[in-house]
């Protein structure tokens, strides 16, 4: 069975656009949803897949950090030379921790961070997760039990180096959240169990932004923008989004 490949999207309605950015191990489709009723509210909006995402978790383990940023700049470029001269940026998990970064590097019209880490501290969850994701993967394409365990054997005697990466990365836009000036969304799931979810009152209190909020989610988990409150997650990103200034 071939597994249809994920694929980046652009939903060019409106005059205003969102940059929205994908979780560690995922792809597009974990803000299709949300790019989709932004759409109907008349945004534009942008989704890269990173380099290794969409694709066998083998091929993760080839890519690191900088290709990730990369792609988050590129992405940003994309939508400037489509003409958008102020972009929002939002992004789940590493996605937010990179629409942080982008904030601290580039003129944003507003950042909306979705359970977000600052704070490196799960990488044991971290590397069962891209295991787990990697088993799906072999299911999808209908491989037998055994070929499955064999390739999870030897995947797990491979150097999760792009882990370490990972971290890095986190640690170091935690060290540069006060670059961060532009109005500022924080979203965090009570029942977050991949991160630590005192991350988000970090960001709070590291930014510069004189416009920021948090809004707890008390029933949704780390995929938040699939949980049970995702409408009440796209309603409260548009409002913060309607209450930016997209003029100047």
């Amino acid at each position: 069975m071939n597994v249809v490949k994920p694929k980046p999207f652009t939903f060019s309605n409106g005059d205003r656009a969102v940059l929205l950015l994908h979780g560690f191990t995922g792809h597009s489709g974990d803000v299709r949803m949300l790019g989709r009723f932004l759409e109907k509210q008349g945004y534009a909006s942008h989704a890269p897949i990173y380099p290794g995402h969409g694709v066998p978790i083998e091929e993760l383990l080839l890519t690191g950090a900088e290709d990730w940023w990369t792609c988050a700049l590129e992405a940003y470029d994309h939508l400037q030379s489509l003409g958008f001269e102020k972009i929002a940026v939002c992004g789940l998990s590493l996605g937010g921790v990179l629409s942080l970064k982008l904030a601290s590097v580039r003129p944003v019209a507003g950042v909306i961070s979705m359970c977000a880490p600052v704070v490196a501290d799960h990488q044991d969850r971290l590397k069962a997760g891209v295991i787990a994701r990697a088993k799906e993967i072999k299911q999808l394409e209908r491989k037998d039990e055994e070929t499955i365990q064999q390739e999870l054997n030897a995947l797990q005697q491979q150097p999760f180096t792009v882990l370490e990466q990972s971290k890095t990365l986190i640690n170091g836009i935690r060290d540069e959240l006060d670059l961060v000036y532009a109005p500022t969304l924080i979203i965090q799931a009570r029942q977050d169990k991949m991160i630590n979810p005192d991350s988000a009152n970090m960001i709070y209190e590291g930014i510069s932004s004189e416009q920021k909020d948090i809004h707890w989610y008390e029933n949704s988990g780390h995929a938040i923008t699939f949980g049970k409150e995702k409408d009440k997650l796209h309603e409260d990103i548009y409002e913060f989004l309607e209450g930016l200034n997209w003029e100047s």
